[in-house]
């Protein structure tokens, strides 16, 4: 059976990767075995790369306000965090590089392995609700995060808890009025 730690030495070691190693960042992920609830996000920001910590950041303030728990909960064991990619990907055109294809196609399934526990996986935007939902997933994001009582109790796909998302939200606001509530009953639900 393959182990966390021979996964992330394989990641590191990965030469698609090499420029992240050879500038000693390490990958950015969060794999507990007895967790329950699974978030899969985008990939790590700048600032959340150079912190060394998922989360860590405005956004993450948000989330876990969103999910109802604290940092204590967040990063005590039975949340785990798998981003789409481990890495920073870079600068684009109009915001960040899209995360790397490989790292899902390579990794994702083997980590998932070490987590046979999870009752709730969170979708964080659109990369990871395309690459998980597939043909489930609506027209958009806006209109699959709408129907996630569709996924539950499962799955919920969700928006980044980004600032930048306001100006979605303020034009959203069956998100704040059903999604959080949601949300937040079904991580009580499952931590319980």
């Amino acid at each position: 059976m393959e182990t966390l730690q021979n996964i992330i030495k394989e990641i590191e070691n990965d030469s698609r990767n090499k420029a992240y190693t050879e500038r000693g960042i390490h990958p950015l992920l969060q794999v507990h075995p007895q967790a329950k609830v699974l978030i899969i996000g985008q990939a790590p920001g700048q600032k959340t790369e150079a912190a060394g910590r998922l989360f860590q950041d405005a956004s993450g303030e948000r989330l876990m306000d969103w999910m109802g728990v604290d940092a204590s909960v967040f990063y005590g064991g039975q949340i785990a965090v798998l981003p789409m990619d481990f890495y920073f990907p870079g600068k684009g055109k109009s915001g960040d590089k899209a995360p790397r294809a490989f790292i899902y196609e390579t990794y994702h399934q083997r980590l998932l392995q070490l987590m046979p526990d999870v009752k709730l996986t969170l979708l964080i935007g659109q990369y990871a609700v395309k690459r998980y939902l597939k043909d489930k997933m609506k027209r958009n994001l806006t209109e699959t995060v709408r129907a996630y009582r569709e996924y539950l109790p499962e799955v919920m796909p969700l928006v980044h808890p980004s600032p930048l998302n306001f100006r979605w939200q303020a034009k959203n606001p069956w998100f704040a009025e059903a999604v959080i509530p949601a949300l937040k009953a079904r991580v009580a639900e499952v931590l319980k």
